[in-house]
């Protein structure tokens, strides 16, 4: 069953629907919302927040069109109101690192020894400013295209290029240009 179909179910108040969304997607939100706030707390928060709001605007929501830029707008729009609420704008080294790496190490033999250009790119891409941070995090972790970003947060290609061009900018400066190439983003939160 799609999830046209399942958007049409949940219009009509089907709890069953919103389960089976939710298990589709509850995956995508919560890590990007994580990547967001770098507070795994405030990232389960949020993905309740957002599968509450899909069943209450359910009706709002244009079946025909495709769910997942919905979602990554509203965990956008609430990680953004979270930060601000929380004035979390940046977390300490450490505690980054060891939460967001917590069952990674415990893979075996396929992972190494969380390298130390990998807490530097995470603690970095925290301290951006929030819409740098969201392109970012839409780009690299969610493997989305430039199109695809400007229609989830709704601004022009153009603004999402020059964000992710200014974010790069600001990674680079911080990371220094003449230290660790910055790894390429493609990780998985759990």
């Amino acid at each position: 069953m799609g999830d046209s179909e399942l958007v049409y179910k949940l219009q009509q108040n089907s709890l069953e629907a919103l389960g089976i969304l939710y298990d589709r997607h509850q995956r995508m939100v919560f890590r990007t919302a994580l990547a967001i706030t770098g507070d795994p707390e405030a990232a389960a928060d949020l993905l309740q927040d957002v599968f509450l709001r899909l069943y209450r605007f359910a009706r709002h929501i244009d079946p025909q069109r495709p769910l997942e830029p919905w979602l990554y707008r509203m965990t956008a729009n609430l990680a953004y109101t979270w930060l601000k609420r929380h004035n979390r704008w940046t977390r300490s080294l450490e505690d980054l690192a060891e939460k967001l790496t917590g069952g990674r190490r415990q893979a075996p033999g396929v992972l190494v020894e969380l390298d130390d250009s990998w807490q530097q790119v995470r603690q970095a891409v925290l301290t951006l400013p929030f819409q740098q941070r969201v392109v970012v995090v839409l780009y690299y972790l969610n493997d989305l295209s430039l199109r695809e970003i400007a229609e989830i947060l709704d601004i022009p290609e153009g603004t999402v290029k020059s964000r992710l061009h200014y974010g790069r900018q600001t990674l680079r400066n911080q990371l220094g240009e003449h230290g660790e190439p910055i790894p390429e983003m493609h990780y998985e939160f759990t």
